[in-house]
């Protein structure tokens, strides 16, 4: 097949086949990373949820082209609907392969600190974790003066998100970061390596949740037990989504971690949970295109649950484009029977309008796992959608597409679990 090099008409392209409903031919035009984490099923999901909300195209716009950086040109594309519109941004590297693919509101306000921070309070700083050629980048949000500071280690949900979560035009992982730094909590967030090398990720068949952040979360820990204005006995892992999932597992690779703090931490078998919210985001746009999207996803996921899943399944034939060895990995790790093992406290958040990770599937599993354990506490933020913003009705994915920042209550409550007062 032969393919546009043009970044520009390469998105232009790529946004007239999904007008057309050709999402097997935008999946051809994936780069291997992105064949990863995106399936042709949940793009074609996606867009018709876009499509739900704002109506049928009615015009495609002129293309903006970034400079290039690192081989890649992002292009972002307006396209008009009936009902408003959206941007479509993507990243196109020079062979004309989608590096990355995404829906964005038709205008992107610019992030801005939340009124809970207080930057006077703290100061930042550049640092690398890990070794080349898989080093990533993060930043440490220090408090001003001597401490000695409890410190914080942040980690992001799945997927190749930024060290600060970004989303639209929300960063929520920079929301805490700066929250907590106000109140006196050193934390340190970071790239994730499947945002800062996905190519290298992409050809490692045998990569698994494990390996998408225990080694840089350890290198975390050790680099904020090394600053003398933290106190190294008091390092915590907050964990978010997957970030949440994975937690338990950075404490029993360093068991120097003094706690966890797990914010909308999934429990539910992935796979039975991408189902469960691909029929959610059915609902909302329902339509052949929908039903083919979940009816697909729901027999990648019986792969997963078949004993028949080996590390030569194809990733074609499972949900999200993820290895077997990546399934393989998830199958056999019990996040709440890996926390119940550990002897850290702990803080369960959740949201209770979280249509992704709920408290039905998901906290009551933590709850009943962990109820003879007194110190765990467990709190659901009613108003909260899974970004742990505020809000009203129920959650849908277009309240992502707004200005948010994470929920006051949230950060001065995780503050104060970090440092109780005396």
């Amino acid at each position: 097949m032969a393919t546009e090099t043009d970044p520009a008409k390469t998105a232009v392209a790529v946004v007239e086949m999904a007008r057309e409903g050709c999402f097997d031919e935008i999946a051809q035009r994936f780069a291997p990373t992105l064949r990863a984490a995106v399936s042709a099923e949940a793009l074609r999901l996606a867009w018709s949820v876009e499509l739900g909300k704002h109506g049928a195209v009615t015009a495609i716009g002129e293309p903006v082209a970034e400079p290039p950086g690192a081989g890649r040109v992002r292009v972002s594309v307006p396209v008009s609907c009936e009902r408003g519109g959206l941007t479509v941004v993507m990243s196109v590297d020079d062979t004309g392969s989608l590096n990355g693919l995404r829906f964005a509101p038709a205008a992107t306000a610019p992030w801005t600190p939340p009124p809970y921070a207080a930057p006077e309070r703290f100061e930042e700083s550049a640092v690398t974790l890990g070794h080349a050629p898989l080093a990533v980048s993060g930043t440490l949000s220090l408090p001003r003066g001597d401490g000695p500071w409890p410190g914080v280690v942040l980690l992001g949900g799945g997927g190749p998100f930024d060290r600060d979560g970004s989303a639209g035009p929300n960063k929520p992982l920079k929301d805490l970061a700066w929250g907590l730094a106000s109140r006196g909590v050193a934390v340190l967030r970071f790239d994730k390596v499947t945002y800062a090398h996905p190519g290298r990720v992409a050809d490692d068949h045998d990569f698994t949740m494990a390996d998408e952040y225990v080694p840089h979360a350890v290198a975390a820990v050790r680099t904020l037990q090394d600053r003398p204005a933290v106190d190294p006995g008091r390092i915590f892992v907050v964990g978010h989504s997957m970030g949440g999932k994975v937690a338990p597992r950075v404490a029993a690779a360093e068991p120097s971690v003094a706690g966890l703090v797990l914010l909308a931490g999934d429990a539910e078998p992935m796979h039975r949970a991408a189902v469960r919210v691909a029929r959610h985001l059915a609902s909302l746009a329902p339509g052949p295109a929908a039903d083919a999207a979940v009816e697909a996803l729901t027999r990648q996921a019986a792969v997963v649950d078949s004993p028949g899943l080996s590390h030569s399944t194809p990733a074609e034939s499972l949900p999200l484009g993820l290895s077997a060895a990546y399934w393989l990995d998830l199958r056999g790790y019990d996040p709440v029977a890996a926390a119940a093992a550990l002897g850290t406290p702990m803080l369960v958040l959740q949201g209770g309008r979280d249509y992704q990770v709920t408290v039905a599937d998901d906290l009551a599993r933590w709850r009943a796992g962990l109820a003879h354990r007194p110190d765990v506490t467990t709190r659901v933020y009613e108003a909260d959608n899974h970004l742990f913003f505020p809000g009203s009705g129920p959650s849908t994915p277009a309240e992502y597409e707004s200005a948010h920042h994470v929920d006051p209550a949230v950060v001065a409550d995780i503050a104060e679990w970090l440092s109780p007062p005396a």
